[in-house]
């Protein structure tokens, strides 16, 4: 069945999971605003879609409420991480742990865990935008972890999809191995416990209470320096935004470590470029040229931000803009392969309530189930965002002391007159930032915006490892055989492939709103 664009008088919640949004819509319909009924909804999916994200990732958020305000819960490396003291554990604990992350590091196992931020990011923008507590928020979370749910079949395939990295880790498969048969009830018993105990103590549970405790004896089990200090230290970030004005919306994105900047670079070098070529290989190829660039920027420069030797600003410089539109060559490829990949497993939400506030949101376990570490007896699948760690000193993404890794996690607004107009974003890794291009040009102009449409166009996927192209099946065969000519490697994957991306948007109309959800997912748009 094709994706629908459905219109709503007060109100939308979008998730990659259609439980989930289904309760972010009942918060709404309590009295609850956007705020409120997308935590709900990412409580729902840390319980239905732990492939994609959960209590032990970390979170980033947007949110307007007449402004824009950005919160950046990403955690820290522990303070004893090095690469010396990488290479010292990896030796020391055989070879599960040196399977190769995107620069060297582990790609899962307790070396890759940094501290994890949701359970922080959730409090923090509770107690400043939200209205009801966490405990009444988690109950449907809290009953689908200890009643169970049945996986579908969509969640059987991603489930299987993903574990294989982490089957390695000790225990893994004892939590997680039943959610890869269809049809079949999932219980997590230790997870719902966990989330009342949340309920009951706040955040300090994670950070300061007894399960703390139990993240750092698991983790230095494996190796892993991090300590209750380092938990007792994670702090929620209001960080400014970067904003780009692009065909008559005003693009706002996370500033670094998240790969905002990405997404910018290449809006802002299609801009320089002026009117794209009439024909649609010609528009796709200097797309994804424009494309192909900025990732090459963000895997050169982009890391935490207090070590970057060029800043987001420097990136999306006017002039650096201009010079890297100027070098891409209408009839074939001039620009470089992008490099270091950067893969991932993200869970995306927004909501608008009636009052015309909105909240984009993203929260993720990284790759599919994280580092694969679940803490006993808590339900807590530990993030692996230290995969995007390298192990060379002299890299700006090197490991080190308290440093927060490269972030591939980009929830997005587009503003209008100094209006909230669009809440938008993706999973996907190195395609989040590809697909926010592709919807945007789906939605230029100041006409009517069919978002179902928008969300139903094959995409396309440079693949940051080689430049090749991955490109959706149904791709119009005059646009596959347009790009080969000018030198593109491509290939075919799916009709609705799930690594181009599962997107959701929320648009602001002048009464009410309208929203889609991608039909590469098993997601839902949802409201009142």
């Amino acid at each position: 069945m094709p994706p629908m664009t459905r219109t709503f008088p007060s109100g939308a919640v979008a998730s990659p999971h259609h439980l989930a949004s289904a309760v972010g819509v009942q918060v709404l319909d309590e009295g609850g605003n956007a705020v409120d009924a997308a935590i709900a909804t990412n409580l729902v999916l840390s319980v239905v879609t732990p492939y994609h994200c959960g209590v032990g990732g970390d979170l980033f958020a947007l949110v307007w409420d007449g402004q824009v305000h950005a919160i950046d819960s990403a955690g820290r490396a522990p303070a004893g991480a090095t690469p010396d003291a990488i290479r010292a554990a990896v030796v020391g604990h055989g070879d599960v742990w040196s399977l190769s992350g995107t620069s060297g590091m582990p790609a899962v196992g307790p070396l890759s865990v940094t501290v994890p931020g949701a359970v922080a990011g959730w409090a923090q923008l509770l107690e400043r935008w939200g209205t009801r507590s966490f405990g009444d928020l988690a109950t449907r979370a809290i009953c689908l972890a200890r009643d169970g749910f049945v996986v579908s079949s969509k969640g059987a395939y991603l489930s299987g999809r993903a574990s294989p990295r982490a089957e390695a880790v000790p225990g893994f498969l004892e939590h997680f191995g039943g959610m890869r048969t269809a049809n079949q009830r999932f219980v997590q018993a230790d997870l719902a416990a966990t989330l009342l105990t949340i309920a009951e103590d706040g955040p300090d549970a994670v950070y300061r209470g007894a399960i703390s405790e139990r993240i750092v004896e698991t983790l230095a089990a494996g190796g892993s320096t991090m300590t209750t200090d380092d938990l007792h230290a994670h702090q929620v970030c209001d960080v400014d935004t970067l904003r780009r004005v692009h065909r008559g919306l005003e693009i706002v994105q996370l500033p670094p470590p998240s790969q905002g900047v990405t997404a910018l670079t290449a809006l802002g070098i299609l801009d320089a470029f002026g009117d794209l070529p009439a024909d649609g290989a010609a528009a796709t190829h200097v797309r994804i040229e424009a494309m192909r660039i900025a990732l090459a920027e963000r895997n050169r420069h982009l890391a935490d931000p207090s070590i970057m030797t060029l800043g987001a600003d420097d990136l999306l410089d006017a002039d650096r803009i201009a010079a890297h539109a100027a070098s891409i060559d209408v009839d074939r490829i001039t620009s470089p392969v992008p490099g270091r990949p950067a893969p991932g497993g993200t869970a995306y939400v927004c909501a608008l309530d009636g009052d015309g506030r909105g909240i984009s949101l993203m929260q993720s376990n990284f790759l599919g189930f994280g580092s694969g570490v679940v803490v006993p007896g808590t339900g807590i699948a530990l993030h692996n965002r230290g995969a995007h760690f390298s192990l060379d000193e002299h890299s700006p993404a090197a490991i080190g002391p308290g440093r927060r890794p490269m972030h591939t996690l980009i929830p997005a607004m587009a503003l209008r007159d100094g209006a909230l107009k669009l809440l938008f974003g993706t999973m996907g890794g190195d395609g989040q930032a590809q697909t926010h291009v592709q919807l945007l040009a789906g939605l230029e102009g100041e006409g009517d915006w069919d978002l179902a449409d928008v969300l139903e166009r094959p995409r396309w996927i440079v693949d940051t490892t080689d430049g090749s192209v991955s490109v959706e099946s149904r791709m119009d065969a005059s646009v596959v055989d347009g790009l080969r000519a000018r030198g593109h490697v491509v290939q075919a994957i799916g009709p609705y492939d799930y690594a181009a991306g599962n997107a959701n948007l929320i648009e602001v109309l002048a009464s009410g709103c309208a929203g889609a959800s991608d039909p590469r997912t098993e997601g839902a748009v949802l409201g009142r």
